[in-house]
């Protein structure tokens, strides 16, 4: 799956000279949590976050009046406190390799480019919901996670298991285990009573590290 099948499109952008007042009154309406920064010819210039610009707001320990600040806010750019080395990514970035790079340097959204035009914006919120459908989190049936050994055509044979217990898997997915040589694999599956699958998998699994039937949403 790439960036561009999931990212938000179209963009909402701000210019450099929208002040920070808009900007902030921009994002509570359309609840995001950041703002692409484009110049006149809609080349990505910066982004400004929500945070960026509440911390822009005014402290209860300065000493102007309410209303010089409101007046010297009124006139900030967001130019001013955006942040201008934007790192971004294409349409056709694997979103894993997306959640990888705001992991990496601990930001929640990237600019999707299509040259230097910023037509998408992928953030973590899209990953959450594309984590839900990897592990079938609104799907009804039986979530099993189980270790298995780190060797080849182990997990064939336990989707066969499944398989041959009419159970069908509707989501799978693989995280690291406590060891090189051991793997977890969580998976949902469906048509198959717990005992059933419990029998069916045991031979081929190291261990059941949970097992409990889940009714989806």
């Amino acid at each position: 799956m790439l960036v561009g099948e999931r990212m938000t499109k179209p963009v909402i952008t701000v210019h450099p000279a929208t002040s920070l007042p808009d900007a902030l009154e921009l994002m509570r309406k359309e609840h995001i949590e950041r703002l692409p920064v484009v110049d006149k010819h809609g080349e990505l210039v910066g982004i400004v976050s929500q945070g960026d610009l509440l911390k822009a707001s005014p402290s209860p320990a300065t000493s102007l009046s309410i209303h010089e600040m409101t007046y010297l806010l009124s006139k900030l750019p967001v130019e001013q406190i955006m942040t201008r080395k934007v790192i971004t990514v294409t349409e056709d970035t694997p979103l894993e390799d997306a959640a990888r790079i705001m992991v990496d340097n601990q930001i929640s959204g990237l600019p999707v480019l299509r040259g230097k035009e910023v037509v998408g914006i992928v953030t973590e919120t899209i990953l959450f919901s594309i984590f839900l459908e990897l592990l079938g989190a609104r799907t009804a049936g039986i979530r099993v996670t189980a270790a298995v050994a780190d060797t080849p055509g182990e997990l064939a044979n336990l989707t066969k298991a499944i398989y041959e217990a009419n159970g069908d898997i509707v989501a799978l997915g693989t995280f690291s285990g406590d060891s090189p040589a051991k793997g977890l694999v969580t998976l949902k599956v469906a048509g198959v009573e717990m005992e059933a699958l419990k029998k069916a998998i045991t031979p081929y699994v190291e261990s059941i590290v949970d097992i409990r039937t889940t009714r989806g949403a």
